[in-house]
């Protein structure tokens, strides 16, 4: 195609997810070639204001192996524009190392943020070839550099370089009381990695004996030195499956549902365990004896969990990855990646067998699990979706994602980062599972750039699930307290909440959405549309989730937004109720309630209302129609596969609020309408048709069951040819 039509191509495609696309070509095109004029024309375009460009620019400047790219990326460090820095460090990870490079990724590394953690990743690059080189320079930083924070990441790093030189340095910063705790922390979990080392086994031990964070990590540490290596399941044995979501705080009683970062998957990870391993006896040869649920958690919680997981050969056991860190937003937990490696293998390697690890998510987690995975050479399935893709597509459509601001936007979202570590995990997982989409096999083409119909092994659909027992029980407390029961204590909790509505407001019925309070999932834009006028006269608006005393940043920026259209003191007089988050089973009456009602504080018929960007499945959306709710819900996705459009919901472009109002006010319309509950009992049948958990676990045991033994059939060849 030549470097300029490449380049051309990128910058007038109509959509971004059609340019993203095209960069992977300008990079083959900028290998292909290379040369001076190559480097010319790249480095015009990274100077332009086009930033999409620039970027796509910046990583087919990394494929062109001369010296004068290598000049031109090590000047991009340089950058007054951010996101230019950030690019570069991440294609210098592609190079040879550069003396001139080192000291400012290490400036990078000690600044911190998403930078920060792809200077590190290039740094940890070249300390394979060049371990002295960068011991040595990190070494030295050190000298200069007194805040706490940066010294912590600059030892991080420092612990990456797998050499004596290192070493001694993390001995004396580990035993250094007039160091900061969260430096020796770095430095003690460093020393952890280096094992048949009996000076480190000493100093750790002694480290451990003490009391306190310190000790805690030094006995992580110790165990590290200790793991086994692990074994594989014979190709007919019971298997045990991992699984992981970093960003929240799973317990096997939901007790945070919707809190943060824990929304619909970690209720899901809890039901779906649960019923991989009480399904084991009914899935003929194919059986999963141990599911293993890895989450963020304290050091403490790690160490008992290592134990735990090591004394259970069954069942659903939970995993505590400690980030030696204060809980961060998934997208802002990208510096974490180190902290986050260390603790999954550790789980990984307390479960003596891990046959498939289940990866869903391209976050820091998944990152940093599928390094841990190749490291243990345990297979890898994933779930691919069309995430950020969706995302940059709506918001390129809404206007407010364009390639002249997509620089800026990224250096927050990390969309081309994720967008890559989609493609890289669905490229190397031994198989992929798929949600249903109206148009998948176009949908996956033209915003993934995966063609699912070339290998049509490695992809399978699954529908996720939702657990029946626990709406059925929802609803029957619901009914029950309408028809004249006194409350449950859960539904006695909603009653407490409505009374502060003014008595005008207290026979409209509800419309109810729940989730994070994230701007993905569209909760102010929710407000926005309730608030503009009819809706608000007609319904009053619940919205479940949220940690509104301790709120996150996300979280403050859905409640600022919220509060510029109801202002704070006046959302209950106007009928705009805030939960915040509560556990999973109390969300489930709640929800149901909104069907039924409660006795003088809330008429029956409302709404269940998702304002999400984009929402790959969906599992509130089942469990509201499960209810008997009607729903409103984005127009694309796993919902549009499920909901039918103007019987069970109405289907709508979530991102217009415009739109978003028109379609709850059809539904409003729609549920006022009905004189009988037989359109409820067919938005309950289409849930338990085709989308309850234990349909899901059937399904993923069966798959998990051909994955192994194809992957065994793959050892046992290997075995024979050595």
């Amino acid at each position: 195609m030549g470097i300029q039509t490449s380049l051309d191509a990128v910058r007038s495609a109509d959509r971004l997810v059609d340019s993203l696309r095209l960069a992977d070509d300008l990079a083959f095109e900028a290998n292909r070639e290379g040369g001076l004029r190559t480097v010319r024309v790249l480095t015009s375009a990274i100077n332009g204001d086009d930033q999409f460009v620039a970027i796509a620019a910046t990583h087919a400047l990394a494929q062109v192996f001369d010296e004068q790219a290598d000049i031109a990326l090590s000047q991009l460090l340089s950058s007054e524009r951010g996101f230019l820095r950030e690019h570069a460090a991440w294609g210098l990870s592609q190079r040879l190392p550069r003396f001139d490079s080192i000291a400012r990724l290490i400036g990078m590394v000690a600044a911190g943020g998403f930078g920060g953690m792809l200077a590190q990743r290039t740094l940890e690059q070249w300390a394979s070839p060049t371990p002295d080189l960068i011991a040595v320079a990190l070494e030295g930083a050190l000298l200069g550099i007194h805040e706490q924070g940066a010294r912590y990441r600059l030892v991080e790093t420092l612990g990456l370089v797998r050499n004596r030189i290192a070493t001694r340095p993390l001995i004396r910063l580990a035993m250094d009381a007039r160091e900061a705790e969260p430096v020796r922390v770095a430095a003690v979990s460093a020393l952890g990695q280096r094992t048949g080392d009996s000076e480190i086994v000493a100093i750790l031990s002694e480290l451990a004996a003490s009391n306190g964070y310190l000790a805690d990590v030094a006995h992580l540490s110790l165990v590290d030195l200790a793991a086994e290596p692990l074994v594989r399941s014979g190709a007919s044995d019971p298997l045990t499956i991992a699984q992981l979501f970093l960003h929240a705080d799973i317990d096997a009683d939901l007790s945070q549902a919707g809190s943060g970062d824990n929304g619909g998957i970690a209720t899901l990870l809890v039901r779906l365990g649960d019923a991989l391993v009480e399904g084991r006896a009914h899935n003929g040869d194919d059986r999963v004896k141990r599911v293993v649920t890895m989450s963020r958690g304290t050091a403490q919680g790690a160490l008992a969990s290592v134990f735990e997981i090591g004394a259970a050969d069954s069942g659903h056991v939970y995993g505590s990855i400690p980030l030696l860190s204060d809980p961060v937003q998934s997208a802002n937990a990208w510096p974490l990646r180190v902290a986050a490696r260390r603790g999954i293998r550790r789980v990984l390697r307390a479960a003596g067998t891990v046959d498939l690890l289940h990866l869903r998510m391209a976050d820091v987690g998944s990152l940093a699990a599928a390094d841990v995975a190749r490291e243990l050479d345990i297979p890898v399935v994933f779930t691919v979706a069309p995430d950020p893709h969706a995302v940059i597509n709506s918001m390129d459509l809404a206007g407010r994602l364009t390639r002249w601001n997509f620089g800026d936007v990224d250096a927050t979202e990390h969309f081309w980062f994720r967008t890559r570590l989609v493609q890289q995990l669905a490229a190397n997982a031994a198989h992929t599972v798929l949600f249903p989409r109206p148009q998948l096999r176009r949908d996956m083409k033209e915003l993934v750039g995966i063609d699912i119909t070339a290998h049509p092994e490695r992809h399978t659909i699954v529908p996720e699930g939702i657990d029946l027992n626990v709406v059925d029980r929802a609803v029957a407390e619901a009914a029950d307290h309408a028809a004249g029961q006194p409350p449950t204590a859960p539904l006695a909790e909603l009653r407490a909440l409505l009374e502060q509505l003014p008595e005008s407001r207290r026979s409209l019925p509800l419309l109810v959405s729940v989730g994070r309070f994230h701007r993905v999932k569209g909760m102010a834009a929710i407000v926005e549309a309730w608030a503009r006028g009819p809706l608000k006269q007609r319904a009053n608006l619940l919205l479940i989730g949220g940690d509104l005393a301790h709120p996150s940043a996300d979280e403050q920026e859905q409640l600022d937004l919220m509060n510029g259209l109801v202002p704070e003191r006046s959302r209950v007089t106007e009928g705009l109720l805030l939960s915040g988050h509560l556990r999973n089973d109390t969300v489930a009456r709640w929800v149901a309630a909104a069907r039924f009602g409660v006795p003088g504080l809330a008429a029956p018929r409302g709404v269940y209302v998702c304002g999400s960007l984009k929402e790959e499945f969906g599992i509130a959306l089942l469990e509201a129609m499960a209810t008997g709710l009607l729903v409103v819900a984005p127009n694309g996705g796993g919902p549009a596969t499920y909901v039918e459009q103007g019987v069970t919901g109405i289907l709508t472009t979530t991102w217009d609020t415009a739109m978003l109002e028109s379609a709850t006010i059809a539904a409003l319309d729609l549920v006022g309408s009905e004189t009988s509950d037989d359109r409820a009992a067919r938005s309950r049948e289409t849930v338990e048709r085709s989308f309850t958990i234990q349909a899901m676990a059937h399904s993923l045991t069966s798959l998990y069951g051909a994955v192994h033994r194809d992957e065994s059939e793959l050892q046992d060849g290997l075995v024979s040819a050595l």
